[in-house]
């Protein structure tokens, strides 16, 4: 992959993870920062099979272990500057650099499940070609992306963008979604946006977009 250039702000949010996280803080962050360049205007398979590859380098890491608390959702650059997260966190990661590559965000809705083989909450990114289409899975566990029809161990729970909350039933399809609202209800993502627009070292990704 050939690198873009990068604007003079990327790079003061490169040097800072470099000086205060690491070196490989730094780099993962230049990583991620020229693969957005990359993949402007490229076709959306491509868009979709990258963005989820690169997260999905990655390492899992509990809340817990990494900032002290039962239930935290960090920005992209968080978790790049950490290193790993959470299944939120790549979920959370995935969503805003496919937002930022142009990808309508009708199309895009997160998914908390019930993973059938961890036996535990999960979360996942799905992309809707349409609103009733059958959407396609981007998930850290099982890293190819497949039709929702072919991830019968997920068992839906709820689903959200940045505009709208939905109680998902009959599947990870979402053919069943019940509207539930609007995303403001669901606290932690409003700690999510909160945390970004406070964090001023890194404004490459806008929650509010």
């Amino acid at each position: 992959m050939r690198a873009s250039a990068l604007t003079d702000v990327e790079q003061k949010i490169i040097t800072f993870s470099h000086e205060h996280f690491g070196q490989r803080a730094g780099l993962r962050i230049k990583a991620w920062l020229e693969l957005t360049h990359h993949l402007q205007n490229q076709s959306l398979p491509l868009q979709l099979s990258e963005v989820n590859n690169f997260f999905n380098q990655l390492v899992f890491i509990d809340d817990i272990k990494l900032w002290g608390e039962d239930d935290y959702w960090a920005t992209p650059v968080q978790f790049l500057n950490a290193g790993g997260g959470d299944c939120e966190d790549f979920s959370i990661a995935k969503y805003y650099t496919l937002r930022e590559l142009g990808v309508d965000d009708e199309k895009l809705r997160l998914i908390y499940v019930k993973s059938l083989t961890l036996n535990q909450f999960h979360m996942v990114l799905a992309y809707y070609e349409t609103p009733s289409s059958m959407p396609l899975i981007l998930d850290n566990i099982d890293g190819e992306i497949k039709p929702a029809s072919q991830r019968s161990d997920l068992v839906p729970v709820y689903s959200f963008n940045a505009t709208n909350l939905w109680i998902t039933k009959g599947g990870v399809t979402g053919s069943q979604s019940v509207p539930a609202g609007n995303v403001s209800n669901l606290s932690m993502w409003q700690k999510l946006r909160k945390r970004s627009q406070h964090d001023t070292h890194h404004p490459i990704i806008n929650l509010d977009q």
